[in-house]
């Protein structure tokens, strides 16, 4: 780590005026180590890719991210298949990624960590899905992917009460969701690590996750699930009862969440979604928690695909 990018949202989380303080503290910890490093802030969603692609340009060899999961999402896409190291530190509402990397400190703290982490060739998810206009559209994403009602959450969720309200905005859409949705059906086809032949299923929620700990009340939602590891661990709630939804949520809260017929989990290196005919109802896709499109919908996995920072004592 020679010459640093710390690329910001302002807007991230609920306590934004306080993020320049922060991320001037985390300079001076990089400035100290002899570190060549600038803070860049974005302006606009969207805009972190364009500030990674022209600090990479400028010669940086690390990006850190500082924000939420959205802001890492961002600066994922222009760093895959570059040897840049990608950074996380801690700014925004949800920090599932930075929470699985150990990273639940200050920004200056986690920066600190940063400095020692060492630099991992890691495989990541690829989503592709058809965005508002129908055009087929692709996403790199590190933390999860889905297909279903968590999407539809994210569809309903304005960003000027996410950074008011936080995780009380969430709590609401989400009983919100879970109180009016119909939980559609649509077909998932599997391919198995074991099987080259696809499964097909009739499922009403998919969750692709890569991570081992989300951090928060979600905790250990996919056992088994490792940035270490070259495929998905994917969850299959194949029911529409609020009931079986409300009671599997709950026990993993508690970390005693079982799997069964309804509501599987297993590995897999591709699955592929699709509506069950011309008039089922629209089912969203979503990828790091950013809202992407809708059906049809493939993830698989790009193995080696982006040089993450892990601390030390991480257990991604």
């Amino acid at each position: 780590m020679r010459r640093v990018a710390l690329i910001y949202n302002p807007a991230s989380g609920q306590q934004s005026a306080r993020h320049r303080t922060a991320i001037d503290k985390a300079l001076a910890v990089l400035h100290a180590a002899g570190v060549q490093a600038e803070a860049l802030q974005t302006d606009a969603p969207g805009s972190a890719g364009a500030l990674a692609e022209e600090a990479m340009r400028r010669g940086c060899d690390t990006i850190l991210a500082c924000g939420g999961d959205g802001t890492v999402h961002e600066v994922l896409q222009s760093l895959v298949g570059t040897t840049v190291a990608l950074g996380v530190v801690p700014l925004g509402t949800a920090n599932a990624l930075a929470a699985n990397l150990g990273l639940r400190s200050s920004p200056a703290k986690a920066v600190r960590q940063l400095l020692h982490a060492a630099p991992v060739r890691t495989s990541v998810g690829h989503i592709s899905y058809r965005d508002s206009t129908g055009a087929p559209q692709s996403r790199y994403f590190t933390v999860a992917a889905g297909v279903g009602a968590d999407a539809l959450f994210l569809s309903r969720l304005d960003p000027g009460l996410k950074r008011r309200f936080g995780y009380l905005l969430y709590l609401v859409e989400g009983f919100r969701v879970w109180a009016t949705h119909s939980f559609p059906l649509f077909d998932a086809a599997f391919v198995e690590r074991a099987s080259s032949e696809p499964r097909v299923e009739e499922i009403s929620q998919l969750l692709a996750v890569r991570i081992r700990d989300f951090g928060g009340v979600l905790h250990n939602l996919a056992p088994g699930a490792s940035l270490h590891k070259d495929d998905l661990r994917l969850v299959a709630f194949k029911t529409r009862s609020r009931l079986q939804y409300s009671r599997f949520l709950l026990a993993v809260m508690f970390g005693r969440q079982t799997f069964k017929r309804n509501i599987e989990l297993l590995d897999a290196v591709s699955v592929e979604c699709r509506a069950r005919d011309d008039s089922s109802p629209r089912v969203f896709a979503e990828a790091d928690g950013e809202l992407l499109g809708d059906l049809p919908v493939r993830i698989e996995i790009v193995p080696q695909a982006v040089t993450l920072l892990i601390p030390l004592n991480a257990r991604p």
